[in-house]
């Protein structure tokens, strides 16, 4: 005879659990083989991209015109850049510089009130951009 055990979803949970579990290891075992130069490049290309779509220099700049937002990772960008450019070469800073350079310039002509030279995004890290 067998008896009925009621079934509360513990095993699926568990089996959820450790499929996530599986997963976050071999994501930390992939990053790790992964050089700090294109982690940092990375995360700068990241931030650049977003702060880009933030600044209206996207497809449809009506819709996705942010400057607070875009302010928040410009500024996250410059300090990010600045931290990082001693640690990845000056081929890889020259040209993020450039893109955040272009991005604070993007901001500074988007701005109905554009902020005054030195106190724009990311220009406590990057010095006046004009």
């Amino acid at each position: 005879m067998t008896i009925p055990v009621q079934d509360d979803g513990h095993d699926e949970r568990h089996e959820r659990w450790q499929q996530q579990e599986d997963a976050a290891s071999a994501a930390t075992r992939d990053i790790a083989d992964v050089p700090a130069v294109e982690v940092i490049t990375t995360a700068a290309v990241h931030l650049m991209s977003a702060a880009a779509v933030k600044t209206g220099l996207a497809d449809d700049p009506d819709s996705e015109l942010d400057l607070d937002e875009a302010r928040k990772l410009i500024n996250a960008l410059a300090g990010l850049i600045t931290a990082g450019a001693p640690e990845i070469s000056d081929m890889h800073a020259r040209s993020l510089r450039d893109g955040l350079r272009s991005l604070q310039l993007a901001f500074r002509e988007a701005s109905a009130i554009p902020d005054p030279i030195g106190k724009g995004p990311g220009e406590k890290w990057t010095g006046p951009v004009n």
